[in-house]
């Protein structure tokens, strides 16, 4: 009998990690969840359990130092290797450059930028060893669109993706495929850690998390599908999609576009 295949997603007590959790156990993966919070860990880990995985849970601050290393340790102690690494952690901000405290801009760069190169830097050499691995880093459309009032965010994810498409190519010859997902909004609890400078940025935020149709599971199939067919991309909604595309075929005019969109205060017109 072959052994099962093994998978650790950070940021996997809840929202897109526990989807991600769930879709890998019912296909009878090993699934290790990392996370903060015990209460959600011990939930999805149960989940886990009962839809034909196996779950290893470990609580876990991806910004803190050493975190990585110890949940590298675990996993080659209890499973000896790691089929995919998902580096899913993350948190949600807005603001203006000037009004986001510098504090505030360090701790959304460790969350969602720092945490992913340690992740990819600690993992990348077990995966080297054996000669194949996956791994999937978690971005957003953010990172591509550039939306006004969401620099910090914008940044981290515009790093993620420019990482991803490094390690890419640098990990091919090694064996080890690299995705990066860029999905726009979706149902999800990322407000409840969503940082903002002011209620407006907020609800414009919750607007369009009110307005989608696209769920976790939504974006957890696609990523699925986007690891099995080694895919470098994986762009789920149709918006992201388009916005994708108008950027490609003429960057310039779509950012004059999104300025006087956002000069007549579109985004709040829709949603405030």
């Amino acid at each position: 009998m072959s052994q099962k295949k093994r998978i650790v997603i950070t940021g996997g007590g809840s929202g897109l990690g526990r989807a991600l959790a769930l879709v890998y156990a019912r296909k009878g993966w090993r699934v290790c969840i990392a996370d903060m919070d015990p209460r959600t860990l011990e939930e999805t880990g149960r989940l886990i359990d009962e839809r034909g995985g196996e779950a290893l849970t470990r609580q876990c601050d991806v910004t803190a130092q050493g975190a990585f290393k110890e949940l590298a340790q675990t996993v080659e102690e209890c499973w000896g290797g790691l089929d995919v690494l998902v580096n899913n952690a993350g948190v949600g901000a807005a603001g203006t450059l000037d009004a986001i405290p510098e504090d505030r801009w360090e701790w959304i760069m460790d969350v969602n930028l720092k945490a992913v190169i340690r992740g990819c830097r600690r993992f990348t050499p077990l995966m080297e060893a054996q000669g194949s691995g996956h791994i999937v880093n978690v971005a957003s459309s953010a990172g591509i669109v550039s939306f006004p009032e969401m620099s910090s965010y914008n940044v981290t994810k515009a790093g993620v993706i420019s990482l991803s498409e490094t390690l890419y190519s640098e990990l091919a010859s090694k064996g080890i495929g690299v995705t990066v997902a860029a999905p726009t909004f979706f149902k999800t609890n990322l407000m409840e850690r969503f940082h903002s400078t002011d209620d407006q940025q907020r609800k414009v935020a919750e607007g369009f998390f009110a307005k989608t149709r696209y769920t976790a599971e939504d974006v957890a199939r696609d990523i699925e599908k986007a690891v099995r067919r080694k895919r470098l991309y994986v762009i789920p909604q149709w918006d992201g999609k388009v916005m994708w595309w108008m950027k490609r075929l003429s960057p310039e005019l779509f950012h004059r576009g999104m300025a006087v969109f956002t000069k007549k205060r579109g985004f709040e017109r829709m949603f405030c």
